[in-house]
């Protein structure tokens, strides 16, 4: 369910250590939620088996992607083992305009870019129940060595202390219960009077 407060969508930005489970709980946000899109990143990297163009990523040329930069087209970009990512501002805005709520999940880097460019969005920053509980969850996906587990849950952290930057956080200690959270964040947004007040005033006053 949703509110319908006012004609354009939130901009809801989540962020979060890895392994805190920030895809989880935005896959369990658009299931009670059906209002909320997922922006499409572009990326400059090579489409993996299976992806689609405009579904997975919009795939760029480098020189495509550089051009968007010049053009300040992105809403934040940054560079990742050689290749690039970037959340394009025409997808962003285009689906705003149209009333829906669109969440972008990004690195605090992309996430801080995006303040200064749009600080009316939400922000909003996954917290894990302890560091412990955080290393155990990254240990049972089985994907790091021991070295590299060591150098997330250092980067953990870090990115937690910046949580302060953010407008709400969470503890992710259930994943129903953080979705719901953040589902009611999105609605006491839109009964903020400085977001939608005058707007909805005129409407009533009209009627």
């Amino acid at each position: 369910m949703s509110v319908d407060n006012g004609s354009n969508g939130l901009l809801i930005v989540l962020s979060g250590p890895s392994g805190v489970g920030k895809g989880t709980v935005r896959d369990e946000l658009f299931r009670v939620n059906d209002n909320i899109i997922y922006s499409v990143s572009i990326t400059t990297r090579q489409p993996r088996k299976g992806e689609t163009d405009g579904k997975d990523y919009f795939f760029s040329s480098k020189n495509n992607f550089f051009k968007m930069i010049e053009n300040n087209e992105l809403l934040e970009w940054a560079e990742v083992y050689g290749n690039y990512y970037g959340t394009p501002r025409q997808f962003v805005e285009k689906n705003l305009e149209n009333g829906k709520d669109v969440i972008l999940e990004l690195d605090i880097q992309g996430a801080l870019q995006v303040q200064d460019s749009f600080p009316e969005g939400v922000f909003i920053f996954l917290l894990p129940p302890s560091i412990s509980e955080l290393k155990e969850r990254i240990k049972r996906r089985g994907t790091e060595a021991k070295e590299d587990l060591d150098k997330r849950l250092g980067a953990a952290k870090e990115e937690i202390y910046i949580a302060r930057e953010y407008h709400y956080v969470i503890v992710n200690k259930e994943v129903n219960s953080s979705a719901s959270t953040i589902n009611s964040i999105i609605q006491a947004e839109k009964c903020k009077f400085n977001r939608y007040g005058e707007e909805l005033i005129k409407e009533v006053i009209k009627k």
